[in-house]
């Protein structure tokens, strides 16, 4: 399984069209192939901060996922409403059971 996570810093007036924009992103984005869990959440310690989880399959599934054009129209378009660059990490996981 691989895991990606992620945050962006929005500037005030810009906050409402990155929260649209990235529940469009989350919400396309499940309905990929390969898409276990995909969620945008707010930071209540920094209220301008999106942050994001996301569980894939593999590797080949989220290969395909950054491929998508509305994938690379969703980066685009963040980096217009953000104060700094994105942050994103990637890990490739094992799920163990308890």
């Amino acid at each position: 399984m691989i895991i990606v996570v992620g945050s962006v810093d929005s500037r005030s007036e810009s906050f409402a069209d990155l929260v649209k924009l990235s529940l469009e992103h989350v919400h396309r984005s499940r309905g990929e192939d390969g898409c276990i869990e995909h969620i945008v959440q707010i930071d209540y310690e920094d209220p301008l901060r999106l942050r994001f989880f996301e569980r894939w399959r593999d590797a080949a599934a989220l290969k395909v996922h950054f491929a998508q054009p509305s994938s690379r129209e969703f980066v685009q378009q963040v980096a217009k409403l953000c104060s700094k660059p994105p942050v994103m990490a990637i890990y490739d996981a094992e799920e163990r059971s308890t």
